[in-house]
């Protein structure tokens, strides 16, 4: 719903503010934004004209959460000071000191359930052994999150581990979060490992989550959940106290309703980190970009975008999601886009060989030396992939051997970590089929700021080597389309009405010419609202502001 001009103030206008819990007569009722589709800016001058509060948001994502906890389950934990923390923005907003705080100042975010927070909330990575730990300090992304002023509204589940334990499992499953299940049809395959992200986001549970991507992690889950999905380059975002898989691939994302929701939320995550080496690589020493002015409806124009046919079904198949991605390879053409077809990434082929292997290596290292041994309490006194594997294998609630540890165990067979040759010599040709033979040859051999393909067909390439990908809402299946299983027998991974999106690859650390392109394409199609969830929360708040006092 589009604000009325009543209250439409700059973020600055601090000199402007009604006094909080004051409601304008001029302000009907109706101009309250819908939380399904709410974003930033409009949440943003509903808090600054007080037409709500910080507190009345707050409460309201917790009712949404509350409403959907036992059929979705995308949510672990609510944060039990969100409210105190909100009640203290709402008093600093009162007395107008907040004004210099940003724009996500009092905002309620979720986080995925593996980034460490110093507080009273877990940080389970979905599993038992986590249950009671404790880390020496909040990861980096949390402590950014803090000082943005961002309200750390609970923790989202996610598929276990961020889906690398098991070779038989669901997405969205984990043993302390339970089944999570998207919204979009029944009994909806969440994808994963960032499910509760996905599916939060998307219905409205918070105004935008966190995720993490180790390969297709943030991307999916967006994809079927019908969001924007920004999988950053590895060492844009800091890992810090985020439990790993791999210290080579791993990344944290936002996952918003809008691309520059999704700016605003990268932004305050962004930039360099002492704990984490990796994001020494960044390459803008003095400024970051500015993600949220990349945001410009001509962001199309002169863009040169290519077509990797080989990464998409034969010519032949033919499908709904097929016929719109033809369709948004128009869209980009009539925006000002060179689109370049049939772009060759003979890498793509081969860069399966090394996945296993290098991501278990990674994970035996790291869970470990990035993880465990920055806890200040661990009440299982898990220290190793092994020890973590054998408490699995006894807890009955990590349902094993229904679920399996099939990967812990490969990794651990194998008996090589990431320090040994035998991994380097996997991972330098991994990279080679990646980047020289894969994408960032093909974006440099062609002169292209982007390749664009289904997001569901999107390449491992740019988890291998790193680079950024955006993914924008783009249709859904039709009404037709039939119901199909999951590999686990629990959950319907295709149906009516599936969200899909259009994914975005770029060059290292092109986050911004990214967010160009997909916010220009995203204005041109509104694709996001041709698909509407089955299932969505009821609470509103005007529901809570009518009840104040």
């Amino acid at each position: 719903m589009i604000f009325s001009t009543v209250f439409k103030l700059s973020l600055g206008a601090c000199s402007l503010l009604p006094s909080l819990g004051v409601v304008s007569a001029t302000v009907r009722r109706d101009d309250f934004p819908s939380l399904l589709d709410a974003t930033l800016d409009e949440l943003r001058h509903g808090l600054d004209a007080g037409l709500f509060t910080s507190v009345d948001l707050t409460k309201a994502y917790i009712a949404r959460i509350n409403e959907v906890a036992g059929e979705l389950h995308a949510v672990n934990e609510i944060n039990p000071d969100a409210l105190s923390i909100a009640a203290r923005m709402d008093a600093a907003r009162k007395n107008k000191t907040a004004c210099s705080r940003g724009p996500l100042y009092g905002i309620p975010v979720l986080i995925k359930d593996n980034i460490a927070t110093l507080d009273k909330m877990n940080n389970t990575a979905g599993s038992f052994a986590l249950v009671g730990a404790r880390p020496k300090e909040d990861s980096t992304i949390a402590a950014k999150l803090r000082k943005a002023g961002v309200i750390i509204l609970g923790k989202a589940n996610l598929s276990q581990w961020a889906n690398y334990r098991s070779a038989r499992t669901s997405n969205g499953w984990s043993a302390y979060g339970g089944q999570t299940k998207g919204a979009y049809f029944r009994d909806q395959d969440p994808s994963g490992s960032s499910s509760g992200s996905g599916v939060s986001s998307s219905i409205g549970l918070a105004w935008a989550a966190l995720g993490t991507e180790t390969d297709g992690s943030i991307i999916s889950p967006s994809n079927v959940n019908n969001v924007v999905g920004i999988k950053p380059s590895v060492g844009l975002t800091s890992r810090y106290l985020v439990v790993p898989i791999s210290e080579h691939q791993d990344t944290v994302g936002p996952m918003a309703r809008t691309v520059k929701d999704a700016a605003y939320l990268l932004s305050a995550i962004a930039g360099a980190d002492k704990n984490d080496n990796y994001t020494s690589s960044i390459p803008f020493k003095e400024r970051l970009p500015d993600y949220v002015a990349a945001c410009k409806d001509d962001g199309l124009r002169g863009k040169r975008i290519g077509v990797p046919r080989s990464w998409l079904p034969p010519r032949q198949f033919t499908s709904p999601l097929l016929q719109a991605f033809e369709n948004a390879l128009e869209v980009l053409r009539s925006e000002g886009a060179t689109v370049v077809d049939d772009i060759e990434t003979p890498g793509h082929e081969r860069i399966g060989e090394f996945t296993d292997p290098i991501l278990g290596a990674d994970m035996l290292t790291d869970v470990a030396s990035h993880y465990f041994n920055h806890l200040k309490t661990n009440p299982r006194n898990i220290t190793t992939l092994k020890q973590l594997q054998a408490f699995t294998q006894k807890f009955p609630k990590e349902e094993w051997p229904a679920r399996d540890t099939q990967l812990w165990q490969d990794a651990i067979d194998r008996g090589f970590d990431n320090t040994s040759p035998r991994f380097w010599s996997m991972y330098t040709e991994q990279l080679n089929f990646a980047g020289p033979q894969g994408i960032l040859g093909a974006l440099k051999n062609n002169s292209l700021d982007a390749l664009v393909v289904p997001s569901d067909m999107m390449s491992s390439l740019p988890a291998v080597v790193g680079s950024p990908v955006i993914t924008v809402p783009l249709g859904g299946q039709p009404d037709w389309w039939p119901e199909g299983k999951n590999e686990f027998g629990n959950l319907n991974a295709v149906g009516p009405n599936l969200p899909f999106g259009l994914a975005f690859a770029g060059d290292l650390f092109s986050e911004e010419k990214l967010i160009e392109i997909a916010y220009a394409f995203e204005q041109k199609t509104k694709a996001r609202g041709t698909v509407q969830p089955l299932v969505k929360p009821k609470t509103e708040l005007r529901d809570l502001v009518g009840k104040r006092g």
